[in-house]
């Protein structure tokens, strides 16, 4: 980039997430905290939003007008079809940010990276996340699957910088492409703390009455596993699936189905605001027994609110908890059932993880850091890459 851009405020745009402000996945979440904290450091970003509807029902529809905290939203033309949204969208949005006035074209995940050759040729300083190998997930069939796949290799043939979530998708890109990314993972805000009050009078949820798990619910997050599991444990606690479908209500339907003959098990939907706050403040136990992660947002927060949590052993859980939660091997309901009754049967156990969760997170992963070494990495600025061979050797 010119010497002035290094020196100037930059002009940002940014894709590849359904909408913000929304919480329909981790995506919006990661561009919604970083969008709006460069705005605030004086820089110009241009969010492009999809057309349409929030994934769990237009009742969760929020931020219509053009700007949000800063960040100037521009809706793109979208093909409201499943399969088609998330294509056209991009498209659109990546001729939007090719011809604009931009310094920076921020692309989020490997769908949309697909058209990053676009502002590429038209000579912006392209960026690519990575939010995971999108192209594992069980909910794309074979041809979404290829688009999403050739979306990666377009990230490594035209991407000025690569960013990824976690050294297991680094190590993924030395050994399949010989490409080198930068890794910067996700942050967590400080944990809203509420006492039970709505989850007590619309489900009879009280401290400590429940296990939590709170997410998308679609087939790589380990649904069947936990629900597999939970029905063979003895206890008179709740199970709380809390989370809207994404492009996947038949899962979901699955999913009660298998359900409904134990009737310890809640289904919230999708849940925010002070539902969600409530929710992750009183749980005993916080799950996710997912197969396939990029970074878990959802893990992130839960013991930012000091939770015990049981993750599966996956790389992308293992290196975010460390030693300060409980893990499973993937897919393993056997194992899965016993850490639960485990938990269940050991509150002292509980509480020692619990005790250590929130500082762990708070002072590891923060959003401000996070932003700034983005934009230290928009600059081209040699400083990230020391951060992240620090990094690596930690």
């Amino acid at each position: 980039m010119a010497a002035t851009v290094k020196n100037r405020e930059l002009r940002i745009a940014m894709f590849g997430h359904k909408r913000i402000p929304s919480r329909e996945g981790g995506v919006e979440v990661v561009v919604e905290e970083l969008s709006t904290r460069m705005a605030e450091k004086g820089h110009s970003v241009t969010c492009f939003n999809r057309s349409g509807h929030h994934v769990s029902g237009a009742e969760f529809d929020a931020g219509k007008g053009t700007e949000y905290k800063g960040v100037k939203i521009r809706k793109v033309f979208t093909v409201k079809r499943r399969g088609l949204a998330a294509i056209t969208s991009s498209i659109s949005a990546s001729l939007r940010a090719a011809f604009g006035k931009f310094d920076v074209v921020h692309i989020h995940a490997e769908g949309p990276a697909f058209m990053c050759w676009l502002p590429k040729l038209a000579k912006k300083r392209v960026i690519v996340t990575v939010h995971g190998l999108d192209h594992q997930r069980a909910k794309w069939g074979r041809l979404a699957s290829a688009y999403i796949m050739q979306g990666e290799r377009n990230a490594v043939k035209y991407a000025d910088e690569i960013i990824v979530l976690s050294a297991g998708v680094q190590q993924y890109f030395r050994n399949v492409y010989g490409r080198e990314t930068r890794y910067i993972p996700n942050g967590v805000n400080k944990a809203k703390f509420r006492t039970a009050d709505l989850i007590t009078k619309k489900w009879g949820l009280d401290q400590n009455s429940y296990i939590l798990y709170l997410g998308r619910i679609v087939p790589e997050k380990g649904g069947r596993y936990l629900i597999e599991a939970f029905k063979q444990v003895q206890t008179d606690k709740r199970l709380v699936i809390a989370g809207g479908s994404s492009d996947t209500q038949a899962f979901l339907e699955e999913l009660k189905e298998l359900a409904k003959d134990d009737d310890r098990i809640i289904f919230t939907g999708f849940v925010q605001g002070r539902i969600k706050h409530e929710l992750y403040s009183n749980s005993y136990i916080y799950t996710l027994p997912s197969d396939l992660e990029g970074m878990p947002l959802s893990l992130l927060e839960a013991m930012s609110y000091g939770n015990c949590c049981l993750a599966s052993d996956i790389p992308e859980c293992a290196e975010v908890v460390e030693d300060k939660a409980v893990l499973f091997p993937k897919g393993n309901v056997a194992e899965l059932r016993d850490k639960l009754q485990l938990l269940c049967d050991n509150p002292q156990t509980v509480n020692g993880y619990k005790n250590e969760a929130k500082a762990f997170i708070g002072n590891k992963y923060m959003w401000d850091d996070i932003a700034d070494r983005t934009l230290e990495l928009y600059r081209n600025d040699a400083r990230v890459l020391k951060w992240q061979t620090t990094q690596e050797k930690s």
